[in-house]
C-alpha cells in the first residue's frame, strides 16, 4: 500500500467506494486536515456538520461516531481514533479569512481555494464546499460566554484517525493553511485508502 503525502498548504481529491477505510496521519504532530466528502452518485448530497452535531448531541466527534449527509445518510464512520478531539466548529480557511482575522495584504487561497482547486476536475463549484470536518483541531469552547479559542492540536507525530466510507464518495482533505489552526507552523498531512478489493484510490488533484 502506497502512503500519499499532502504538502503543507495544499489538498488533493480521491475517490473512496463503500466499505474503503481513510487513516489520515499527523505524521509531524499539530497539524490539522480538513476533510469534506461528496456522494459520488449525487455531488448535492454532501457532508453535514448540522446533521452531525444534532444527532450526536455533541461538538467533539470520536471513534464509533458517524458522519451524516446532508439528507441524514452516513457518509463515513469514525472506526479508529488516537487523538479524540476532532470538530466541525470551523469552516475551511480562505483568502477572507486572511483578510479578516490575519489582515494579509496578500492572502494565501486557504483550505477553501485548495479545495475548489482539487474537487473542480469532480465537477463541483466552491459554491458547494460545506464546512469541512476539521481532523486534529482543537477550539476550546468558554461555557458561559459561547466563546471559541484555536488551540494548538493535540495530536503527536505519527497519530491517526480512521473512517470507514459507508457509501461511494468523493473526498477532499487538505493540509490546513492557518497558522493559529497549527500551533503557528505549517506542515504536511499522510493518508491512505485501502480498497475492499486490495486497490489503492489514487489521488486526482
Amino acid at each position: 500500500m502506497t502512503q500519499h503525502e499532502i504538502a503543507p498548504r495544499t489538498g488533493t481529491a480521491f475517490t473512496m467506494n463503500k466499505g474503503d477505510l481513510l487513516t489520515v496521519i499527523d505524521p509531524r504532530g499539530e497539524q490539522v486536515a480538513d476533510l469534506v466528502a461528496y456522494a459520488q452518485s449525487d455531488h448535492r448530497e454532501v457532508i453535514s456538520s448540522g446533521r452531525t452535531l444534532d444527532y450526536a448531541s455533541r461538538i467533539y466527534l470520536t471513534k464509533g461516531d458517524p458522519l451524516y449527509s446532508n439528507r441524514s445518510n452516513i457518509m463515513l464512520t469514525i472506526v479508529e481514533d488516537d487523538v479524540g478531539r476532532h470538530d466541525f466548529l470551523l469552516t475551511p480557511c480562505s483568502k477572507d479569512t486572511f483578510r479578516i482575522i490575519y489582515g494579509d495584504e496578500h492572502p494565501h487561497q486557504g483550505c477553501f481555494g485548495n479545495l475548489a482547486g482539487a474537487l473542480k476536475p469532480f465537477g463541483i463549484e466552491p459554491d458547494d464546499i460545506p464546512v469541512a470536518f476539521n481532523c486534529f483541531m482543537h477550539v476550546a469552547l468558554d461555557g458561559k460566554t459561547g466563546e471559541i479559542s484555536v488551540q494548538p492540536p493535540l495530536s503527536r507525530p505519527g497519530e491517526r484517525i480512521v473512517f470507514r466510507a459507508e457509501m461511494d464518495l468523493i473526498i477532499g482533505l487538505m493540509a490546513c493553511s492557518a497558522l493559529q489552526s497549527n500551533n503557528g507552523s505549517f506542515k504536511p498531512i499522510e493518508y491512505l485508502v485501502s480498497s475492499t478489493e486490495g486497490q489503492l484510490a489514487m489521488p486526482v488533484g
